[in-house]
């Protein structure tokens, strides 16, 4: 066993063993307790707990690796996602909590005084959230295939395993202070490689200066010599070229953004807090501790980038690296299959460039870029084995809570809330714990046999909540003209129109996620990839509602007063009559 793989065991068994210690201390004795952990986290910690439930793997590995690819194109997760966070605290979850429901399908039953839009609200709920989750045991996978240099497989059951513990043991309230934990363990992971690596390359400690600093021994700026290198290769410059189209990028940006306002795992952390004024505070500790990290992670980019170009293909020397005398990382990373050299011209040399005819890197997976980053930039081995733990830490934060919500739904909407309105409270107990089972279970086949329509992207699941839920949650607290009839059609049109973009190219989808397109664009409707497509059926989801609710009859008196209620502060109707 190499210094590597028992450092990589010893850290991440460490966190593991924190995790468990947590479930077993923070066990579930009540559905208060499983669903918003009793209602009385503070928000401070909720803020951390909430900024670890939502910075999944796809914010931890592939964020950073995406814009290392795209450059400037790849600003669209970085504005769409923490855009969508400040949509989501300004417009939803002070009014979600103070309605005071444990879920989302909840408020949509009783909002629009329906169980046929509850029981809508729930699949929308499930298919956005079974296709994210896909995306974290992916991230499991990978961490484990290439740390502990265990089978892809393997690796995922024991993650299975963990989550299993602390997410069917303690529900919320297990789920709340181990990812308070989980927190503390991805953002030193994510941010120690980035100052070590900011400090050799700029000798500026600090990385979000780094990334805007000159090369150490050099007057060149590290953005400026990055686009040199890039454009040699014959790639785009990396700092200027737009995703596709400026147009793709607003949609794709917009659709990530409404998308995570209405990922239900998410807002269902507002509901753990005791008052509605918490849940404010709450989703602004979040976005500071959120902040450290996506600050952080364009720095990463570019630096993951120009090391990796430095390392296996220098534009500036008259040969390239022989594939022979590649180093070491290079060859663990093929191990794993995400990263592959084909020899075309079968000069032993490595070349990587654009032209897909020349290039040499078949495979160069997006997401390797910040695992591997601490081995291309030889980091000591303690660096390389936290990155490993910090990135198994986001994807099972983030994992447990998508299986909460889908639990949940399952155990509170459905069976509790349609099906066994009668049910006790110790048998809705079981049966949420048996729901969360199986959701474990449907969401490890999943990560051992991804669909394609979710292949290598997260970003479908955010433009399902945003074509479905978020549409559905806005107009219910800010349209009290808005009945059961509109939120229904609204919720299956715009979800059935996304679906349907989506699986019409299917085709194109992975490729759409992992590589360059160019012009290849077939049939797009204007220009928009199939992961942005969310934010149009987004704007078909409030056409057709507000269509068929001028046409149906008006809500109940008393669902309008229930708006009336979520939205006014209280004491405001005293106020305004003194």
């Amino acid at each position: 066993m190499t210094e590597l793989q028992l450092l990589s065991y010893l850290v991440v068994g460490a966190t593991f063993a924190l995790y468990i210690g947590i479930a077993f201390w923070a066990r579930a004795s009540t559905t208060s307790d499983f669903y918003i952990a009793g209602g009385g986290v503070h928000p401070v910690a909720n803020g951390m707990a909430t900024a670890a439930d939502w910075m999944s793997a796809a914010s931890f590995i592939s964020m950073a690796g995406l814009i290392s690819f795209y450059g400037y194109g790849g600003a669209v997760f970085l504005m769409g996602w923490t855009g969508g966070f400040v949509l989501l605290a300004m417009c939803l979850a002070p009014y979600l909590r103070k309605f005071g429901k444990f879920t989302v399908p909840e408020f949509i039953g009783e909002r629009y005084y329906s169980r046929t839009a509850r029981i809508v609200a729930v699949i929308c709920l499930i298919l956005a959230s079974v296709t994210y989750v896909i995306g974290q045991m992916k991230g499991v996978g990978v961490a484990f295939s290439r740390f502990l240099e265990v089978r892809y497989d393997i690796g995922l059951y024991i993650g299975m395993g963990i989550v299993f513990i602390y997410a069917v043991m303690g529900g919320m309230k297990g789920i709340t202070y181990t990812q308070i934990a989980q927190y503390v363990v991805l953002i030193l992971a994510y941010t120690i490689p980035a100052v070590f690596i900011s400090l050799n390359l700029t000798g500026n400690p600090i990385p979000q200066l780094g990334l805007g600093s000159t090369i150490t021994g050099t007057d060149i700026y590290l953005l400026d010599r990055l686009d040199q290198v890039v454009t040699e290769l014959g790639f785009a410059e990396y700092s200027t070229d737009a995703r596709l189209s400026l147009t793709n990028m607003f949609f794709y940006t917009m659709s990530l953004m409404i998308g995570t306002a209405g990922l239900p795992h998410v807002i269902i952390r507002f509901f753990t807090v005791p008052k509605v004024s918490d849940a404010r505070s709450t989703a602004g500790w979040a976005l500071v501790f959120i902040a450290i990290l996506y600050t952080t992670a364009p720095a990463v980019a570019a630096m993951a980038r120009l090391n990796l170009i430095n390392t296996i293909d220098q534009p500036q020397q008259a040969e390239n690296l022989e594939y022979a005398e590649r180093p070491n990382w290079f060859k663990k990373w093929e191990a794993t299959g995400l990263l592959a050299h084909e020899d075309k011209n079968n000069d032993g040399r490595i070349q990587y460039v654009a032209d897909p005819e020349v290039n040499e890197m078949t495979t160069i997976d997006p997401d390797i870029m910040v695992l591997a980053n601490p081995e291309i930039a030889r980091l000591p081995n303690w660096v390389i084995a936290l990155i490993a733990a910090g990135g198994l830490a986001a994807a099972l934060s983030t994992a447990a809570g998508l299986l909460l919500a889908i639990s949940s739904s399952i155990s509170h909407d459905l069976l509790k809330g349609v099906f066994m309105p009668n049910i006790s409270e110790r048998a809705e107990l079981m049966a949420s714990r048996v729901a969360m089972a199986g959701a474990i279970l449907v969401a490890g086949y999943l990560g051992l046999n991804p669909p394609d329509f979710a292949a290598g992207t997260v970003a479908l699941a955010f433009g399902l909540a945003a074509s479905s839920i978020f549409p559905a949650l806005m107009m219910g607290i800010f349209m009290k003209r808005m009945n059961k009839e509109g939120a229904i059609a609204g919720m299956i049109a715009g979800i059935g129109i996304t679906l349907l973009y989506v699986f019409q190219h299917t085709g194109v989808m992975f490729i759409a996620s992992t590589s360059y397109l160019g012009d290849m664009q077939p049939n797009w409707f204007f220009g928009i990839e199939p992961n942005a497509f969310g934010s149009i059926g987004a704007i078909v989801n409030l056409v057709v509602a507000v269509t068929v609710s001028k046409f149906t009859a008006e809500p109940p008196a008393e669902v309008v007063a229930l708006v009336e209620h979520i939205r006014v502060p209280q004491g405001a109707a005293a106020a305004v009559a003194h």
